[in-house]
C-alpha cells in the first residue's frame, strides 16, 4: 500500500497524508466473524473516568482475528484483504479447504489468491505460514509470536512490525524486536512468517484535530493550565 497525498483545498487537507486502501475489500466484513463492541468512553464500572482523553469516535464492530493459528495442516486460501478499525494492520480473510473461514493478520506481500497453512512440522517459509519457532531456520522474519505455547500471538502485531529469529538455545528461541530488545520464548511457541502489513502507517499525518476525534481521542489539557483542585500541577502565577 502506498501513501496518499491530498490537494490543499482546506487547512485540514493541506498536511494530510493517508494510506491508499484502493486494493482492500470495500464491502462489509463476514458477519459470523464480527461481534459488537461497546464504547466505554474511558469509564470504569463505577462510571468514573479511569483513562483520560477518551470518548466519542465512530462506532466500530470487532473483527475476531485468529491469533492462535491452531488449524494445523489445513490449507487456506486468501479470499481478500480488509481494513480493520480496531488495529493499524490490515487483516486477511482465509477460507480453509474444509469450508471454515477466519481472519488473520495480513503480512506484507500477501495477496488475494495466495495460500497459507499452519503446522506443527516444518513447512515452506513464505508469508502467512505459521509454525513453531523451533521448526524455522535462524534468521527468519516473523510476526504474531506467542509468549507462551498455545496462548496466541502477542509479539509484533502492529502495522509494519516484526521480530527476527536470531538464535536458539536448549529448546528456547531468541528473538530480536524492532526496538532492538531481545526476548527469549520457548521453541514450541507459534509464529507467523513475514512482517505485518501496512508498514507506511508510521508515515501518515492526521492533518486535523477532528480526525483524532473520529478515532475516539479527546483533547489533552496540560496540568499546569488547570486549577489546584484538578491536578497536582495546577494553580500558580
Amino acid at each position: 500500500m502506498a501513501l496518499k497525498q491530498y490537494n490543499p483545498t482546506s487547512a485540514g487537507r493541506r498536511a494530510l497524508i493517508g494510506i491508499d486502501r484502493a486494493d482492500l475489500w470495500k464491502g462489509e466484513p463476514v458477519k459470523k466473524l464480527v461481534s459488537g463492541k461497546s464504547s466505554k468512553g474511558g469509564r470504569n464500572n463505577a462510571g468514573r473516568i479511569s483513562v483520560r482523553r477518551r470518548g466519542g469516535g465512530h462506532k466500530q464492530a470487532y473483527r475476531m482475528v485468529d491469533f492462535k493459528r491452531q488449524r494445523y495442516d489445513i490449507e487456506g486460501k486468501v479470499e481478500r484483504l480488509e481494513y480493520d478499525p480496531n488495529r493499524t494492520a490490515f487483516i486477511a480473510l482465509i477460507t480453509y479447504t474444509d469450508g471454515e473461514q477466519a481472519y488473520i493478520l495480513a503480512p506484507q506481500r500477501l495477496a488475494a489468491g495466495d495460500t497459507v497453512i499452519a503446522s506443527q512440522s516444518q513447512i515452506d517459509i513464505k508469508p502467512g505460514n505459521a509454525m513453531p519457532l523451533e521448526r524455522m531456520p535462524v534468521g527468519t522474519i516473523v510476526h504474531n509470536v506467542e509468549l507462551k505455547p498455545l496462548k496466541g500471538g502477542q509479539i509484533a502485531r502492529s502495522a509494519g512490525t516484526y521480530a527476527q529469529y536470531v538464535g536458539r538455545d536448549q529448546g528456547w528461541a531468541i528473538l530480536r524486536l524492532n526496538s532492538g530488545e531481545q526476548r527469549i520464548v520457548h521453541g514450541t511457541c507459534m509464529a507467523t512468517v513475514g512482517a505485518v502489513s501496512n508498514a507506511d502507517h508510521s508515515n501518515t499525518n492526521i492533518g486535523k484535530a477532528g480526525r483524532k476525534r473520529w478515532m475516539g481521542k479527546r483533547p489533552a489539557v496540560r496540568g499546569v493550565a488547570m486549577n489546584p483542585v484538578d491536578h497536582p500541577h495546577g494553580g500558580g502565577e
